[in-house]
């Protein structure tokens, strides 16, 4: 059996989950926004048995800087030898830039 890598988010991933939420909740349905939320979380799960699952990201065409793109998203993340990291989760039109 494969081992399995540990997942964690940058903040700045879940600031991106908490804009979400927070956007949701402004057009009065929350439980939408929660939902979302837990369903992009859900994507993420599979890395940690699945670590290459992703494409590389293009605009940097790093081999360690994947993303899964799950409409509207681009969950973008870092592969590192025994941990995913969620580095942002960003909506799929938008250009990737990292800080």
């Amino acid at each position: 059996m494969a081992k399995r890598s540990s997942l964690s988010f940058a903040e700045a991933a879940i600031s991106d989950l908490e804009e979400v939420l927070a956007w949701f909740t402004e057009q009065g349905i929350p439980e939408a926004g929660r939902k979302l939320v837990e369903q992009v979380i859900e994507q993420t799960e599979r890395l940690t048995l699945y670590p290459d699952s992703g494409r590389v990201v293009p605009e940097y065409a790093m081999a360690d800087l994947r993303e899964i793109i799950y409409p509207p998203f681009r969950i973008v993340y870092r592969r590192e030898k025994r941990r995913i990291l969620i580095v942002r989760i960003w909506r799929s039109e938008r250009l990737l830039k990292l800080p």
